[in-house]
């Protein structure tokens, strides 16, 4: 019950990238990185199991960005044609690679870490990928024409990847989808089928992660422009409650997101971010608990996990795991109050 999970990626060591940093360069090149990112990994989840944190993940350390670190062994994409766009209806932009022909795997993308973790903890495992919709927001296109003929494309070697983690023994797999918070027509018109796509034939949980986005500037100055109610959930959760996926994974702490909205989800686990990663200040247990209560007034005990509101990668290392042993223990808290 109230089992604690993240919602991505953490901050990688000093050794392997600088750091605070969302697109953070390599220090190491060569056979000393691949090292590095494995080492990253384990260190990760080592950090994670000392905070408390139940559902563990491999923290993202061998990407340099969640979503251009799954394109990084797909054909079809030029990284040298680089092209600026603007990323989440032109909310910042970005420099990203032009996808020229057609997308293919070509071969294990993220088996080197999924092993890597999976070797170091008898914890249960996520593992998260780019959701389909969030992928094509974040890549130029000059073969496919459509952007729902790019996403289907995507979604399908996503499928392939995600189905080879659940080999690896991979208990959950999750799709970031950042972008349903911003094409909420897309979402219904598209945006759910290529998801179900990509989690086509897994027997493993799966999940799908939507929020206001990492902690940095031009987030957080597009929340500020918001209002005092946020409700695109509204919009995106009834799509997903008839969907086929297990787990919804949504931003709750300082959001200005109603929390009824949740009796949308009926059916679903829902992954209740009850950390804040816009802000260094480290949530005292109380204050997470005190998220987790009034979501336990939408959804069940047994089907709520605490988690945070979005990947950490550009924090420290000691503010993020500090606010996962807080995570870890406002959920005791709770526990306890339920005599569980």
């Amino acid at each position: 019950m109230l089992r604690t999970t993240i919602a991505g990626s953490l901050p990688k060591p000093l050794w392997l990238a600088e750091p605070e940093k969302l697109w953070a360069p390599w220090k190491l090149e060569g056979e000393a990185l691949e090292q590095g990112k494995r080492d990253a990994t384990i260190l990760a989840v080592k950090l994670q199991e000392d905070a408390g944190i139940d559902i563990v993940g491999d923290g993202e350390q061998a990407r340099v960005h969640f979503v251009h670190g799954f394109l990084a062994n797909l054909d079809g994409i030029d990284f040298a044609k680089k092209t600026m766009m603007g990323i989440r209806n032109n909310r910042y932009m970005a420099e990203v690679p032009t996808v020229v022909g057609p997308i293919r795997r070509k071969g294990s993308v993220h088996g080197m870490e999924a092993r890597a973790a999976r070797a170091h903890t008898r914890h249960q495992l996520k593992f998260t990928l780019p959701g389909p919709m969030t992928i094509v927001d974040t890549i130029a296109d000059e073969h496919y024409g459509r952007r729902a003929d790019l996403a289907m494309a995507f979604a399908e070697a996503l499928n392939e990847e995600a189905k080879e983690l659940e080999a690896i023994g991979v208990d959950v797999v999750q799709f970031d989808e950042p972008a349903y918070n911003v094409y909420m027509a897309e979402v219904a018109d598209w945006g759910i089928a290529t998801l179900e796509r990509a989690a086509q034939g897994l027997t493993c949980t799966t999940a799908v992660h939507i929020c206001y986005g990492y902690g940095i500037k031009a987030n957080i100055d597009w929340k500020n422009t918001l209002g005092e109610s946020w409700r695109h959930y509204e919009d995106t959760f009834p799509v997903l409650a008839a969907s086929s996926i297990d787990q919804i994974s949504l931003e709750c702490r300082n959001s200005r997101v109603p929390m009824d909205l949740i009796r949308l989800l009926k059916g679903k686990d829902v992954l209740v971010g009850a950390i804040d990663v816009a802000s260094d200040h480290i949530e005292s247990p109380e204050e997470v608990a005190a998220t987790i209560r009034a979501a336990l007034a939408f959804v069940d005990a047994e089907k709520l996990f605490p988690c945070t509101n979005c990947g950490m990668a550009p924090m420290s290392q000691t503010v993020a795991y500090g606010k996962l042993a807080a995570l870890a223990a406002g959920a005791a808290l709770v526990r306890q109050e339920l005599g569980s």
